[in-house]
């Protein structure tokens, strides 16, 4: 918990020390309020014994009670500010950075954590620490300074009294440690347990047409009854447990009242509290007063054992996150700035964290400017696979990645990918307009060349066909758009970046053959000085391609172009007439 300090700014700082000020002065107004109590019974006292009317004396003290007191609320309410605004600011520190930080996570450190419990992370947790944060800074503070201040106060006044105190403190802390030593533990479970709710509801919204379509909604059920039923044992446990606390409480509370009053009241007839009965009976009123401001500390600080045991557990998975070191990084880049337009692969072979065995061996290529590269293959060969080392997602486990005849090691991660215009698998966009899709690519493009990329994806018309224009409204994942304007917008967006390579995830899949081939064909002539690498499915997407790469459960089985393959290569053979026509194949 004490990491997450690291957030606080210099004015963060500022704020707490003055929290602390306007405490310190809020708890010694709290403690006048009960010096002018006993001096009002002193005052009734002396009335009483000399006859004389003490009214004036009474409203003179009275009216310096509701001064303190406006003094104690107004200093409560500013460090209250203070406070939230504290707990707040830093609260947006914390999730700015997770967010930041994880935006550089490979799909390694992703997978490690899940999607699921990176999202709870960066709402649930953050939201948790900022409570407690809040609270620790008004309560934790608060407590040990009035606690402090009001065991001086007592034992100034009387040693007998103040033992009755002692044994309410060490009642509450026997009652808090024991409730504690069985809740603690649960509270790690709880955010778990939160994650796996999360999971399985992320999963069902995901795949909720496929669900409905299998009539798997009962699995689905059963599968989130089962996360829920846990995650609703470990609340009823915890929330049980803790509702021992307020009974607890209150007879704590109730029972220190009783023995101050029955102590104080046995000292009095005994003449061992103050000088007259009167006197004692004001020092009585002080203890009870003085009392209930220990009691009340106590309860602030059971109330951060509320908070704080499930905060300290969410700012361990905050800085669990933070602290993960990126896989992927510029550990070994060098600002280098190499020429030309080029791919090679050399002996790469590659195997997922935890895996066994490689799901790639020995690939070796070389794609170069103006080039179409292509791969086909079946699912599971490996295509995808090597777009993702090619795009630094993973790193090889073997052999080496050349762009430009340079490791991409060796570049800046910034610098690797202002050269790649990547389209992958499945088109994503994001919600706002067309424009500012396009220009997630390149920030700086003017409307021209954004037309100019949507008219290469043959989705021009589209963009144009409303009044709105590129100011068309886009839905989050591009829900209000079909399969394949998501997909040819997302090949415009990475044609606006301008890249010296294109990357091409199966990203013709959702596209009719016309359009298809309409597309590629404008794609060769307006952006031939690129090099172009397609993974493709079919093989009227990949025929045209300078080369062609087959792949076969990992292992590179053929290379050459559409002719040659037809020829000497039973693999390409099996796939290539298995779509299409000896006929359809001779003329491309």
């Amino acid at each position: 918990m004490l990491k997450i300090f690291r957030f606080f700014r210099w004015y963060h700082w500022v704020f707490t020390l003055l929290i602390f000020v306007f405490i310190y002065l809020q708890v010694q107004f709290d403690l006048k309020l009960i010096d002018y109590m006993g001096n009002i019974i002193r005052i009734i006292g002396n009335a009483s014994s000399t006859g004389t009317s003490q009214t004036p004396a009474i409203i003179d003290e009275g009216l310096m009670m509701l001064l303190v007191t406006f003094g104690s609320i107004t200093m409560t309410i500013i460090a209250s500010f203070f406070a939230a605004r504290v707990g707040t600011k830093v609260a947006n520190i914390m999730r700015k950075s997770l967010f930041s930080h994880v935006q550089g996570f490979s799909l390694e450190e992703v997978n490690k954590f899940s999607t699921a419990s990176l999202i709870t992370r960066t709402t649930n947790d953050v939201q948790q620490v900022q409570m407690a944060l809040i609270i620790m800074l008004r309560m934790l503070v608060r407590a040990p300074i009035m606690a402090v201040a009001a065991i001086l106060k007592v034992t100034d006044l009387n040693l007998t009294m103040s033992l009755v105190v002692v044994f309410g403190i060490v009642a509450i802390i026997v009652m808090i440690g024991t409730i504690f030593y069985f809740v603690g533990p649960k509270f790690s479970l709880l955010q778990k347990r939160t994650d796996d709710l999360n999971e399985v509801t992320r999963e069902t919204l995901t795949g909720i047409r496929v669900i409905r379509s299998h009539h798997a909604e009962t699995i689905q059920e059963n599968k989130f009854e089962g996360v829920n039923e846990k995650l609703t044992k470990t609340h009823i446990f915890v929330n049980t447990a803790m509702s021992f606390l307020n009974p607890g409480m209150t007879i704590v509370f109730n029972g220190l009242n009783l023995s101050l009053i029955v102590v104080g009241a046995v000292l009095i007839s005994t003449n061992s509290l103050g000088a007259t009965p009167i006197e004692g009976l004001a020092i009585q009123l002080q203890f009870i007063s003085y009392g209930m401001m220990i009691m009340m500390s106590f309860m602030m600080l059971i109330m951060m054992f509320i908070f704080l045991p499930r905060a300290w557990v969410s700012a361990n998975r905050i800085m669990e996150v933070i602290n993960t070191p990126f896989k992927i990084n510029d550990a070994k880049a060098n600002n280098i700035d190499p020429r030309g337009v080029s791919v090679e692969f050399k002996n790469v072979c590659f195997k997922y964290p935890d895996a066994d065995e490689c799901v790639i061996r020995n690939i070796s290529f070389k794609g170069t400017k103006g080039q179409t590269l292509a791969f086909i293959g079946s699912t599971g060969s490996g295509k995808s696979t090597i777009i993702q080392l090619l795009l630094r997602f993973y790193d090889v486990t073997e052999g080496e990645i050349l762009v430009n005849s340079k490791n991409i090691q060796e570049y800046p991660l910034e610098e690797l990918y202002k050269l790649m215009g990547y389209v992958p698998q499945k088109g994503i966009l994001f919600s706002g307009d067309i424009l500012s899709n396009m220009r997630i690519a390149n920030p700086d493009a003017t409307e021209e060349e954004i037309l100019k990329a949507l008219e290469i994806a043959q989705i021009k018309d589209y963009a144009l066909s409303s009044d709105e224009g590129l100011a068309k409204e886009i839905d989050q994942g591009g829900k209000n758009v079909s399969g394949g304007q998501k997909q040819r917008l997302s090949i415009a967006r990475a044609l606006v970046k301008n890249a010296p390579i294109y990357i091409f995830d199966d990203s013709f899949s959702a596209l009719d053959y016309r359009t298809d081939k309409t597309l590629r064909k404008a794609l060769k002539t307006e952006v031939k000085d690129a090099l172009n690498i397609i993974v493709g499915q079919r093989i009227g997407t990949i025929m045209d391609a300078d080369q062609i790469i087959v792949l076969d459960k990992g292992d590179m089985v053929c290379k050459g172009t559409h002719k040659d393959l037809l020829e000497t290569c039973p693999t390409y053979q099996e796939t290539a007439y298995a779509q299409l026509s000896k006929e359809e194949l001779a003329n491309g």
